[in-house]
């Protein structure tokens, strides 16, 4: 590669990774919110199919991302990915939790009360569900890598679809867990919830593949990448001191 396609390789890294922290960070300050979908008049476990936290929207992105960086700059790089994401939480955690101890003004449009409703209340569920969601893109990861290895770099949908399936079980499983435990949401909506949150994930993975395709043939084709092919970005890094 030459020095120009290191420079542009490690640009979009940088912004994969900055879409990445961007919706992880959403995703966890807005998940109390639930709406609905429904495209099915289904119940599941006395909820309907597709009762679902908003904070789930971003997610897919994430998994998206990660599968994307794994595939085109190695396991490595997209845990590193992973690990910045989580600091960047916690760091925003201070920043609400600072937000939360000063006053509110008389004539401030959002109360105190508004405002610790909102992100107050559930700092420890937030908090344990941004733990979960370490682990889970971790298990992804580890997943997405063990079928990258064992296909010999073929079957791009196999790893995505895959790894995104199990990974995702966790997480939802334990958010929803999260979200009963700390009282924001009803023990009865449980099952359904889990049921209906695990389902879009789905959903949504199988949807994603032929992106994660688009994706993979556009880097490889700007970088002229063979199959199983990854960017070493710390050669780029040597030549940018």
């Amino acid at each position: 590669m030459t020095l120009k396609d290191k420079l542009a390789a490690h640009r979009i890294y940088m912004l994969l990774g900055s879409l990445f922290i961007t919706s992880l960070v959403v995703s966890n300050l807005i998940f109390q919110k639930f709406f609905y979908w429904y495209p099915f008049d289904f119940e599941i476990f006395g909820s309907k199919l597709f009762e679902i936290s908003v904070g789930i929207l971003p997610y897919p992105i994430t998994f998206l991302i990660t599968d994307l960086i794994s595939e085109i700059y190695g396991k490595k790089r997209a845990n590193d990915v992973v690990v910045t994401g989580i600091f960047a939480s916690l760091f925003s955690l201070l920043i609400i939790k600072m937000g939360t101890v000063v006053p509110a003004t008389p004539w401030s449009y959002v109360s105190n009360e508004t405002f610790q409703i909102v992100f107050g209340n559930s700092m420890i569920a937030v908090f344990a569900s941004m733990l979960t969601y370490l682990f889970a893109q971790f298990i992804d990861i580890q997943i997405y890598h063990f079928w990258k290895r064992l296909t010999q770099g073929k079957h791009l949908w196999l790893r995505n679809n895959f790894s995104t399936w199990f990974s995702q079980f966790v997480d939802t499983f334990t958010i929803v867990f999260l979200l009963c435990s700390f009282g924001i949401i009803d023990w009865a909506n449980f099952k359904g919830l889990l049921i209906s949150g695990f389902i879009f994930k789905v959903l949504i993975a199988v949807i994603d593949t032929p992106f994660l395709y688009l994706g993979v043939y556009l880097f490889r084709r700007r970088f002229k990448l063979k199959v199983n092919e990854e960017i070493d970005l710390l050669e780029s890094d040597v030549i940018e001191q």
